[in-house]
């Protein structure tokens, strides 16, 4: 469907896909014992996987042992991009969100060491908990905004934008030379370091700059 017949603000309703970045932040990788990528490092979410604020709780998925938190800016496209310049990237940004990309670090490390995929340690329910949209005039430098997340109110995240290993006009022009990316899609760049776990009972709650913030309680699967 045409982007102009939609509200791109209801992107989470609409849009088709999330593509995801690993590893954009060196003291990221360096927490992870990684090593900083040459080349950004995709892998996706599914539409199913959002959470809005106020529709529910997160829910760690059956049998995970070791859930993490990574907060991230979420970019909303609002044109399509395919081979996009990157000195055309920004123009094609509708707007941001907050963005949590929760993992399931036991499955992952387990898929790892068995050279399997990701999907189940990345793309449960709940597992994309995300705010409201912010249109770009809300976000006058998306290069140069904080990020902090909190669980009980104890500061876990604190970092900035700036130290992006790809910024955003390369992510967004690497990606879309192997993905279309269309109206509504959401892309999120990379996490900071400070990553860590969330149980049940806990309360998460996470900030970009002053311009928005969100909070969601956690729970495990009835």
């Amino acid at each position: 469907m045409a982007a102009a017949s939609q509200n791109i603000s209801k992107f989470v309703q609409w849009g088709r896909k999330v593509v995801c970045v690993g590893r954009n932040y060196r003291d990221h990788c360096a927490e992870l014992g990684n090593a900083v990528p040459t080349k950004p490092m995709l892998f996706m979410k599914p539409a199913s996987s959002y959470l809005e604020e106020d529709s529910g709780p997160i829910v760690v998925p059956l049998g995970c042992k070791d859930l993490h938190h990574e907060v991230e800016l979420g970019l909303v496209i609002g044109s399509q991009c395919k081979d996009i310049k990157e000195e055309d990237v920004m123009s094609s940004i509708a707007g941001y969100a907050l963005t949590l990309d929760l993992t399931a670090r036991d499955f992952q490390e387990e898929a790892k060491k068995k050279g399997h995929p990701w999907e189940m340690a990345k793309c449960f329910d709940t597992a994309l908990p995300v705010s409201r949209f912010l249109s770009k005039e809300d976000i006058s430098d998306p290069q140069n905004i904080s990020l902090w997340c909190k669980v009980n109110g104890e500061i876990t995240q604190n970092g900035n934008t700036s130290d992006m290993v790809f910024n955003i006009p390369h992510l967004v022009s690497y990606i879309s030379r192997y993905f279309t990316l269309q109206p509504g899609d959401l892309v999120l760049t990379g996490t900071p370091a400070g990553v860590g776990p969330i149980k049940e009972g806990d309360i998460i709650s996470a900030g970009l700059g002053d311009k928005i913030t969100m909070k969601f309680n956690v729970q495990h699967r009835s």
